[in-house]
């Protein structure tokens, strides 16, 4: 297994497990159960996705193309130009 990205927070972790499933590749989350204790921890490095070594580079791709995602022409509405609402 292999970490491949650090998610900045337990939403974008899930979301990017999800979206990793929806292609094939078996994502796990890393350190979502330290968060409660993140008075004490250092905030930083506590999640991590992990994917078997085999689907690493894929992974790693997709999640670089979600993250550079720009919203389609004609998707955002008129009043908040260059904002896409979800």
């Amino acid at each position: 297994m292999q970490r491949i990205y650090d998610p900045q927070d337990l939403i974008e972790a899930e979301l990017l497990v999800g979206m990793l499933a929806s292609e094939g590749v078996d994502a796990h989350v890393v350190g979502g159960h330290l968060l409660g204790a993140i008075g004490e921890l250092p905030a930083c490095g506590l999640l991590g996705l992990l994917v078997v070594n085999e689907q690493a580079e894929r992974a790693r791709n997709l999640i670089a193309a979600y993250n550079t995602a720009q919203p389609l022409p004609g998707d955002e509405p008129d009043s908040f130009p260059g904002v896409l609402l979800c």
